[in-house]
């Protein structure tokens, strides 16, 4: 089966295309040696099924980001068939500079001239037959957004020869210098001999050694900067006999992507809009109050409740899917559709097992523990969805820009935005992706601040929790308190990023240089599929990690040293209740620690499990719920059928809260901790991948440090507002320790640096 690799520049349309052409056959891993993500698929609409590799997006095969290092890594020692290069007929001048070195290259080669439709919508015309002729290679114009064109694409890609010669723009300028450098590394059998060429004369370290081609290039070649001669002589060919095959319309001098800009970008208006973007999808995906129907009905009287309508049982459990004295959102209606259909699996499999103890492993610890999590997949995916839409529209890298300038003054640039907000829907991708940062500092501090980006994961947990805090308190709003809780995650992010790259990451802000592409409606099959990826991962995840922490806590919960069974009411001599004891303390400062009553250890476990998967947080709230109704502790008047379809985690969390005499700030600060601390073990071994070799174990320290200490300044703050003026000198004292600890340093390094040169 042939391969081709997909390149092209980043916004070309690359991954479209590659959606487009593998669908489901798409499947993820890492590229040998690094763990940025290697997307593969299989094209089986053709003749014959075809391998897709989908390369990094880069500007250069003159490597100066990792992405690029691994594309041209992968062109010339991958042996792919042939290479299918994605440019954008938009922005036709900039994204033919890559095709220009892959022409260079012996293999097999096809342009796929992307976004077609636009072009022919704006009014401008691209001669496809004359690119053709003038790059010696097979165009085809196509749009991988409506497929037009991709199966002429894939046919003629499929009919390419084995064999293709290179060729550079570059002939006529240097020709007589890398002829016979290519000749020369011919007779090393060397690959593409005529791209090395280049690449010798660019100075690059990629050219192989061979004394016959460096004579050559001695001889023959100035002491000029000959890789920015290289690269002008590149564009001046691109501009004069390339680019000049599109003809442009009279068109006004703003486009709609102008217009646009004009309000999302504005100095003043961007973030004020950006923000209510993001409380407007939280609300579509939180609020039990849709639009504030209920609120400004209440005004009037109010709408009625659903017991006040009088509807048969079936009925009111129907209708109770949408409303409750007020219109649920989109994403409350969809969990409790999903939480219905569970409680009703949950009760048929429990009370078909008649054996107590089994009963109750199945019930409350494997399904209770799976459901908690799955029940969550509908909102999960909406956010998602959102934040997909607002990227593949061309929305995020506007924010990047925007933010560009902010950040810098933090010691980062617009791009490392891009991973952090990633974040927000899994912090593994969201790691890897800083591989995009060329600045090693710059890069640490990213990933030691993405996990303060609550992920999907962490959802249930302030669901949960602040759903327990107005059920069980009477105080707030859960909509309100769970947009607060992903603002402290920022919040925190920048303060810890402040603090990094003015202290101990201090270093020059790399520039930011990044392409706006057109606002466009992103494909709805492109956002299924990649909504489709996310609930793959994330059931995998259940079925596996949760799964096992669940029936674990399960059997720690009903078991006692000596491994025999203590059931739910023997709760308190079980395994899990003295190691819960034995860590309680350690989280006093936090407000869930001794203070509690006698169970408050429940909240210490749920703490220390969630460091596997923060997904077990709820989980765990839902087994040891159970557990604290069965051993006769006061829960609140939560009954056993409740919590028995509690897919949600507030009914199980209103039991702890009744139980233990846990405090609203106390609660606060839980969700806190288990937002900015150590994230779940997928996510710390993908840090471990990015970061250099010794940054990692500061890292953990980082990680556990300020979850500690954002919980109890959380917690005290809550509890004694006058505890406030103490963290500010905390605070102040720490950074002047750091500030002279770094200037000593570079004190110290000076005075070795002087020393050094009085020896020599």
């Amino acid at each position: 089966m042939k391969t081709f690799a997909l390149c092209g520049n980043p916004n070309c349309g690359k991954t479209t295309l590659f959606n487009a052409l593998t669908g489901a056959s798409a499947h993820v891993g890492n590229w040998p040696g690094v763990t940025v993500e290697k997307r593969e698929g299989v094209y089986k609409k053709g003749s014959e099924p075809i391998a897709v590799v989908d390369l990094p997006g880069i500007y250069s095969l003159s490597p100066y980001t990792p992405e690029e290092e691994i594309a041209r890594r992968y062109l010339l020692e991958g042996a792919p068939f042939g290479v299918i290069n994605i440019v954008d007929a938009d922005n036709l001048e900039r994204n033919l500079y890559v095709t220009t070195q892959l022409l260079e290259t012996d293999l097999p080669m096809i342009v796929a001239l992307n976004r077609m439709d636009e072009v022919e919508k704006a009014g401008d015309k691209i001669d496809v037959r004359a690119l053709e002729e003038r790059l010696g290679v097979p165009v085809v114009a196509i749009s991988a957004r409506n497929g037009s064109g991709v199966p002429e694409l894939m046919a003629r890609a499929a009919a390419l020869p084995a064999a293709r010669k290179g060729r550079s723009v570059l002939e006529e300028r240097w020709g007589q210098t890398l002829a016979p450098v290519a000749d020369a590394y011919a007779r090393q059998n060397v690959p593409s001999p005529l791209f090395h060429a280049v690449k010798l004369l660019e100075r690059d370290e990629i050219a192989p050694a061979n004394d016959e081609a460096a004579a050559i290039v001695a001889q023959t070649a100035d002491n000029a900067d000959l890789e920015a001669a290289i690269a002008d002589a590149r564009y001046t060919y691109i501009a004069e006999r390339l680019a000049a095959v599109k003809t442009k319309a009279r068109r006004e001098k703003l486009t709609r992507s102008d217009k646009i800009d004009k309000v999302l970008t504005h100095r003043v208006w961007a973030l004020p809009l950006f923000a209510v973007i993001l409380f407007a999808i939280f609300h579509v995906t939180f609020s039990e109050d849709f639009l504030y129907i209920g609120a400004w009905a209440s005004l009037g009287g109010g709408l009625p409740s659903l017991d006040e309508l009088g509807l048969s049982a079936r009925m009111e459990t129907f209708v109770g899917i949408f409303y409750d004295g007020a219109v649920f959102s989109p994403g409350v209606i969809l969990f409790n559709a999903f939480d219905a259909l569970f409680g009703l699996i949950t009760d048929a499999v429990g009370g078909a097992i008649s054996v107590g103890w089994l009963s109750s492993l199945t019930a409350d610890g494997v399904l209770g523990g799976l459901f908690a999590v799955l029940g969550f997949l509908p909102q999960i995916l909406l956010l998602f969805m959102w934040f997909s839409l607002l990227e593949d529209s061309g929305y995020m890298a506007r924010i990047a820009f925007v933010l560009d300038k902010i950040f810098r003054r933090f010691g980062l640039s617009g791009r490392a935005f891009l991973p952090m907000i990633m974040g927000f829907g899994c912090a593994v991708p969201a790691m890897i992706n800083t591989r995009t940062l060329a600045d090693d500092k710059e890069r640490t501090a990213t990933v030691r601040v993405i996990p303060f980006f609550s992920c999907g994961a962490k959802l249930p947990i302030l669901t949960a929790v602040a759903g327990g805090v107005v059920q069980h308190f009477g105080v707030g709003n859960a909509e309100a308190i769970t947009f607060c809780m992903y603002l402290l995650g920022m919040a925190a992010a920048v303060v810890s990023v402040l603090l990094m790259r003015n202290t101990t990451l201090k270093g020059e802000t790399p520039p930011f240089i990044m392409e706006l592409p057109a606002y466009h409606w992103p494909r709805f099959r492109n956002l299924m599929l990649h909504l489709w990826d996310k609930a793959k991962h994330f059931v995998k995840k259940a079925f596996t990690v949760i799964f096992v922490s669940t029936v674990l806590i399960w059997l720690f919960t009903h078991l006692d040293w000596s491994w025999r069974y203590v059931g739910e009411n023997g709760m308190d001599r079980s395994i899990l209740a003295s190691l819960g004891q034995l860590v309680q303390p350690l989280f006093t400062p936090l407000g869930f620690g001794s203070q509690l009553g006698a169970y408050g250890w429940v909240f210490a476990v749920a703490a220390v499990v969630g460091l596997i998967a923060k997904e077990n947080v709820i989980a765990t709230f839902g087994t040891l719920g159970a557990c604290l109704l069965a051993l006769g502790a006061d829960v609140g008047g939560v009954s056993a059928d409740v919590l028995l379809t509690d897919q949600e985690g507030v009914a199980a969390t209103v039991a702890m809260i009744s139980a233990t005499g846990i405090t609203v700030p106390a609660l606060i600060a839980f969700i806190a901790f288990n937002m900015t601390t150590v994230p779940c073990f997928a996510a710390v071994a993908a840090a471990k991948g990015e970061l250099k070799k010794g940054t990692f174990r500061y890292t953990l320290l980082f990680w556990s440090a300020s979850g500690y200490v954002v919980a109890a300044m959380v917690y005290t703050v809550g509890s004694w507002w006058w505890t406030a003026f103490i963290w500010a000198a905390v605070a102040a004292a720490v950074i002047l320790c750091i500030v002279l600890r770094a200037k000593s340093k570079r004190k110290l390094l000076a005075g070795h640096t002087t020393g050094g040169e009085a020896n020599a």
